[in-house]
């Protein structure tokens, strides 16, 4: 009877002890912490075992214009006269491979016509691991659109007119995509737009230096071409390598 009493109280420091060992009270601190891709911002990294988590459903979403996006776009993208109402455009939630190869969260606003064609697009691109190095809206460059595309930012929608001229511009009624724009740029002549996309502008199709390149055996091309839009490397009297649009 002395040594059941003995050793009972032993035996439950023992378990107590192998508890400690097993789940440290600091246990849930070192645990990754679940993020709600409701939480997740544009541009921020997120890990492949989040996004396995949320499922990719959730992260390629069409949503219409919310009161916090519009916001940021009312007297910036999208202003008085602006062909394509409110109602008209919807606001995409993406993924897609950074210049690092991490997976990066992307947002985009488009005519709602065209929304789950960009969409599926875009999430054949993250599937592959094509590389985009930014993707947010132009509104965070204050609808600059020179701006956006030195910082090779891919975007779509922006109220604004063809440079140049008097005459508005497909992104006007969100029905063009500008895609990885710095090594892809816009070349008339001798004018390159951006600016600090020259070394990419000339020679193109002989060239293996240029990341991010856009030609006719580029994924991004052969998806777009697919969904029946036109690709601006294709024109004649100039060339605008970033440049898919869409006719509706």
């Amino acid at each position: 009877m002395r040594k059941s009493i003995v050793y009972y109280p032993i035996a439950l420091m023992m378990l107590v002890l192998m508890s400690w060992c097993l789940f440290p009270a600091d246990a849930s601190a070192k645990m990754p912490r679940v993020r709600l891709v409701e939480d997740w911002k544009p541009g921020m990294v997120v890990l492949e075992w989040e996004v396995e988590q949320a499922g990719l459903a959730r992260c390629f979403v069409s949503e219409k214009i919310s009161d916090q996006v519009w916001s940021r776009m009312k007297g910036k993208s999208w202003n008085v006269g602006c062909p394509v109402s409110r109602d008209g455009l919807r606001y995409l939630r993406l993924l897609h491979y950074n210049a690092n190869g991490e997976i990066q969260t992307g947002e985009m606003v488009v005519n709602k016509i065209i929304a789950d064609r960009v969409l599926d697009i875009f999430r054949q691109l993250y599937e592959q691991k094509y590389r985009i190095e930014r993707m947010v809206l132009i509104d965070d460059y204050d609808a600059d659109d020179d701006r956006s595309m030195e910082d090779n930012n891919t975007s779509c929608f922006n109220y604004r007119v063809v440079a140049g001229t008097k005459n508005l511009s497909k992104h006007a009624y969100g029905l063009a995509i500008d895609l990885n724009p710095r090594y892809n740029p816009y070349v008339r002549g001798g004018k390159v737009s951006p600016d600090n996309g020259k070394d990419y502008a000339y020679n193109r199709q002989k060239r293996t230096d240029i990341p991010y390149k856009i030609d006719t055996n580029d994924l991004a091309y052969r998806l777009f071409m697919k969904a029946g839009a036109q690709w601006g490397g294709a024109w004649k009297t100039m060339k605008d390598y970033q440049h898919f649009q869409f006719a509706k």
